[in-house]
C-alpha cells in the first residue's frame, strides 16, 4: 500500500528569518493523522536567512540528522563539537541523556536544509556526534546508504533499526531496494520529481509505503530523494 502526502498538505510556519514546512506534527503545527511514521518523527524542510539561526537549545533521547541541500549551517554543541555542514554532508547527533546545541547560517546566502528526527530504540545513551560527506557521484543513479544501525558501507550510525538512503536521479536512471516483511518505507522528495512504485512525487511530496516487497525509484527529473527503511 502507498499513501501519498503532498507537499501542499504539510504544516507551514514562516517566522521571517525561518520558513519551515513540516511533514509531521511539530511545534505549533499539530495533526493527529501525521504524528510520525514508525520511529520517523520529524522531517522539517527549513530555509534559513543569512545571519540567522537557531539559538542554543536542548534535546534528549532523539537521533537528529541534518541534511543541507543548499548553503551551509554552522553547528556548535555542549559536547565541544564545532562544524559547518554543507551539501553532501550528513550530520548525526544522538541526544541521549541530553545535549545542547545551536545552528546558524553565517553566510550571505540562504540555507535550505532538512532536519530529521528518528526516535531511538534505546534511551539514555551518552550523547555523541558524527558527520560524513557523500559525494554526488556516490548518489547519482543509485540509493546510497547514509545512515544505519551498524554503520555499514560507511554510513553514520543511529540508535534505531532503520536505514536512510539518498539518491540523485534523472532520465533513465533507476534503483530498486527490497523491503522485508513487516517493514515500512518512507520516500521524501527533496528536489525535482520522480516515480516511486509508479506513483509520481514532486518536490516536498512523500509516500508512506507498507506491505510492499520492494521499492522502485525511476523516471526522475533532476530529483534528489530520501528513502527510509523503518520498523513498524
Amino acid at each position: 500500500m502507498i499513501e501519498l502526502r503532498k507537499s501542499t498538505d504539510r504544516g507551514h510556519a514562516n517566522h521571517g528569518w525561518l520558513d519551515s514546512y513540516f511533514s509531521f506534527s511539530f511545534a505549533e503545527y499539530h495533526d493527529p493523522q501525521h504524528m510520525g511514521f514508525g520511529p520517523l518523527r520529524v522531517i522539517n524542510e527549513d530555509r534559513i536567512n543569512p545571519g540567522s539561526g537557531f539559538g542554543t537549545h536542548g534535546h534528549k533521547d532523539m537521533e537528529i540528522i541534518s541534511y543541507v541541500l543548499e548553503g551551509q549551517l554552522a553547528h556548535k554543541d555542549s559536547m565541544g563539537t564545532g562544524s559547518v555542514i554543507q551539501p553532501g554532508d550528513v550530520q548525526r547527533m544522538s541526544a541521549g541523556t541530553g545535549v545542547r546545541h545551536s545552528e546558524f547560517n553565517h553566510s550571505s546566502q540562504p540555507t535550505h536544509m532538512l532536519q530529521i528526527w528518528i526516535q531511538p530504540n534505546v534511551l539514555g545513551v551518552e550523547p555523541s556526534y558524527e558527520e560524513k560527506k557523500f559525494s554526488r557521484a556516490e548518489k547519482e543513479g543509485r540509493l546510497r546508504l547514509v545512515a544505519s544501525a551498524d554503520g555499514r558501507q560507511g554510513s553514520v550510525i543511529i540508535h534505531q533499526d532503520a536505514s536512510l538512503y539518498v539518491g540523485l536521479f534523472d532520465g533513465a536512471q533507476s534503483a530498486t531496494i527490497s523491503l522485508a516483511p513487516q517493514r515500512l518505507a518512507y520516500v521524501h522528495v527533496a528536489r525535482g520529481k520522480i516515480f516511486a512504485n509508479g506513483q509520481l512525487l514532486e518536490a516536498g511530496d512523500a509516500a508512506k509505503i507498507s506491505g510492499e516487497s520492494e521499492l522502485r525509484i525511476a523516471g526522475g527529473e533532476q530529483a534528489e530523494v530520501l528513502v527510509f527503511d523503518l520498523p513498524h
